[in-house]
């Protein structure tokens, strides 16, 4: 059914999450389910559906696997679609290190082995597509393909940082910082996320819809300084390696698909040209009427274009 066929995949119990998540998919009823794997030293959750080659759904901050619902019962129709919490997200644990973008990918990477798979599709947004970005440079012949959804490469965009940039990314500086961030944040959870949610939409009630979700996944106790130390270890961890591979020569050979929202600020950059630099064979656009947050603002394009490139 999944990966080998002579193994169990799964050592955990499921639970099924059909009358939540799958109502909220579309109304398809497919059979998301949900669980635990002990991966790389943590407990990962994540959701699954379908069967097939596998194909990893990556999600950003402030989210958790959820941005994916509306995604996982078009996926599963052609393949096994799995949804991690990744590393202090979620329900998935909150250790006090690892957040570096190779510790996050050897925890996907764990996680595919686990469920019985030497290679995979990996589709990354936001944080996670920075996650998906470093495991296909330490493991390319393993990643078959690669979608990044708005997001330039990390070097890139530390290079281009200028006054207009630091506007629209300050809260990569900020949250860079050690303490003050949780600190300042405090029990404000719902009110700090809601900026986000409020300033990088669109069409603001497809994602309003899953802001308590959101926000409940972030009150959790270590959640909140857990999505902070992900942006912390963008410098120096993250763009020391991302350098290294740069000037190694390392570059996507597997295809790669990037979109973004034409409404949002990775819009306001040339973002095909960008990842040019980076990829061997890369083609992309961007979603009309579509700020950050694609797989729930635009599902049905999303979707149809995933379709098509995977």
């Amino acid at each position: 059914m999944f990966g080998r066929a002579n193994r169990t995949p799964y050592s955990c119990r499921w639970v099924d999450r059909r009358a939540r998540a799958g109502s909220e998919a579309g109304g398809t009823g497919v059979d998301l389910r949900s669980s635990i794997a002990r991966v790389n030293g943590i407990r990962m959750h994540f959701v699954v559906a379908g069967e097939g080659p596998l194909v990893m759904l990556l999600h950003g901050w402030p989210q958790t696997w959820y941005c994916y619902r509306k995604l996982l019962p078009g996926l599963a129709e052609r393949f096994t679609a799995v949804a991690p919490d990744l590393r202090g997200y979620g329900l998935t644990d909150k250790p006090a290190g690892g957040y570096d973008k190779a510790t996050m990918a050897a925890d996907v990477r764990a996680l595919a082995r686990h469920l019985g798979f030497e290679s995979l599709s990996l589709v990354g947004h936001d944080r996670g597509a920075r996650v998906a970005h470093r495991y296909a440079l330490d493991h390319p012949g393993e990643v078959e393909k690669l979608a990044v959804l708005d997001i330039i490469p990390t070097r890139a965009m530390w290079e281009r940082l200028d006054v207009t940039l630091a506007r629209g990314f300050w809260h990569w500086l900020f949250h860079l910082q050690p303490d003050l961030p949780e600190m300042l944040v405090g029990d404000s959870v719902e009110t700090y996320l809601r900026y986000f949610f409020e300033r990088w939409t669109f069409d603001r009630p497809l994602v309003e819809e899953a802001v308590d979700e959101y926000v409940r996944a972030f009150s959790r106790p270590g959640a909140l300084r857990a999505g902070f130390d992900d942006y912390r270890a963008s410098f120096p961890e993250d763009s020391e390696a991302d350098e290294a591979s740069f000037r190694a020569g390392a570059r996507l050979q597997m295809p790669v698909l990037a979109l973004w929202g034409a409404t949002g600020l990775v819009g306001t950059l040339p973002a095909l040209e960008i990842w040019q630099e980076y990829a061997g064979d890369v083609r992309g656009e961007a979603i009309a009427e579509c700020g950050h947050f694609l797989p729930e603002e635009r599902p049905e394009e999303v979707l149809d274009r995933l379709l098509a490139f995977l």
